[in-house]
């Protein structure tokens, strides 16, 4: 339990600080800049995508209809792969989580790592998946649901205001009801390794370090991992006497690849591109490892979280229990006050001019806000309101069925009108 609190007291503040700086980004950066220089088949795009893609805090499945969005923008196939590979690896939350628990090595080699395995991979796209339908189909605008909406109204006082107000509610709303279960679950996964696996469990592989890195790829890949949720389990198993290499392939493959995204890029983006994206992430995982283990320090990346006896627990100190607990009233916000409020709110009629449609495929808010704008894209579409919680899209006006489905599956999703 002592093991459970001090990864929780050393993972909070920092955060905190991480879903902030998310906010900001998301309010005050514009939207224009994630789609105006992605087009091109060439170097340039792939790195603009890549290095958009690395602070970004999302995670692998708000990534996909974001990237989708991008691609129905005119983003070329790889920069679009660049941007899939880049973003769910890391992010600003995930870069200051993993800097509490790891250190300054891990820190810095979990976004480098992510750059470099998603520029090899848009390169291979760009070379070797040149079939036809490298150009958006439609030039329709769809906003990266992470970038920032254009508020223009009001005094620049009032516009600082709102966007502030709109960065405040992303960071501490919108993200934890996106990652908050899968870092609850990420520090109960964690707390279960602590408590169960036999300590220098993985010592006995110690003379094979590629056999431990397959087998934490193996289980990785299918697994449905966010970058700041993986960090507990990464530091629990090197507890455990996992290889720094091994548990970098955890940070990087399992918020990387899951089924979910496998079937979704084969898909949008053809096999051919789903092939090239799955060797840039494995591959580089692979080799990264492999370099980390044999050439630099082990003691590099020790986990700051050590086991301590309950007899010499060290005081914690009151800045750390102020940020444990403000993430607790966070999240209890989330789980709890919100889903009771959103549920004793009366739904309001719908108008004879309404059609409500079953949408399947959303997993967070980035979801939900890309699949709202891409259908008020639509012709025929007066309003349109999509609902996370029920599945559900209400739309206004006479649109044909056929073209809502088209412009849904083209970010991952499915519709199909309520019996």
């Amino acid at each position: 339990m002592n093991d459970f609190l001090n990864l929780v007291h050393e993972m909070s503040p920092y955060l905190l600080l991480g879903f902030f700086v998310a906010g900001l980004l998301h309010a005050f950066m514009p939207s224009r800049l994630y789609s105006q220089y992605l087009s091109g088949r060439n170097l340039r795009s792939v790195l603009l995508a890549a290095l958009f893609g690395v602070p970004l805090p999302l995670c692998s499945c708000g990534v996909i209809p974001t990237a989708m969005s991008l691609r129905r923008e005119g983003a070329s196939k790889g920069a679009t792969t660049a941007f899939l590979i880049a973003t769910p690896q890391t992010g600003v939350d995930s870069i200051f989580a993993t800097y509490s628990v790891f250190g300054l090595a891990f820190a810095l080699l979990r976004p480098i790592a992510a750059l470099v395995t998603s520029i090899v991979g848009g390169t291979l796209v760009n070379a070797f998946d040149k079939g036809e339908g490298d150009v958006a189909e439609t030039s329709a605008t769809i906003s990266c649901a992470s970038s920032a909406e254009e508020i223009t109204e009001g005094a620049p006082l009032r516009r600082f205001l709102r966007r502030m107000g709109k960065a405040l509610r992303y960071g501490f709303v919108e993200m934890l009801e996106d990652i908050g279960k899968r870092l609850l679950i990420g520090l109960v996964v964690a707390g279960a390794i602590a408590m169960f696996v036999p300590n220098e469990f993985f010592v006995q592989f110690s003379g094979s370090p590629l056999l431990s890195i397959v087998m934490i790829l193996l289980l990785s890949v299918p697994m449905y991992l966010c970058a700041t949720g993986s960090i507990p389990i990464a530091a629990a198993l090197m507890l455990k006497g996992l290889s720094p290499g091994a548990a970098l392939v955890l940070l990087m493959a399992g918020p990387a690849v899951n089924m979910a995204s496998i079937l979704v890029i084969n898909k949008v983006l053809g096999r051919r591109t789903l092939v090239l994206y799955l060797t840039a992430i494995v591959g580089g995982a692979v080799l990264f490892a492999l370099g980390v283990d044999h050439f630099l320090p082990r003691e590099w990346f020790v986990p700051t979280i050590a086991v301590t006896p309950d007899c010499c627990v060290p005081e914690t100190p009151w800045f750390k229990w102020g940020s444990t607990l403000l993430m607790g009233l966070l999240l209890l916000n989330v789980f709890v006050v919100c889903p009771l409020w959103k549920r004793g709110k009366p739904q309001q009629p719908t108008a004879p001019t309404e059609r409500v449609y079953r949408l399947m495929g959303m997993s967070c808010n980035h979801c939900r806000k890309n699949a709202e704008k891409a259908l008020a894209t639509v012709a025929g579409v007066e309003s349109v309101s999509v609902s996370l919680e029920r599945k559900e899209a209400i739309i206004t006006g006479t649109p044909e069925l056929e073209d809502l489905q088209r412009t849904v599956a083209a970010l991952g999703f499915e519709l199909s009108p309520l019996s």
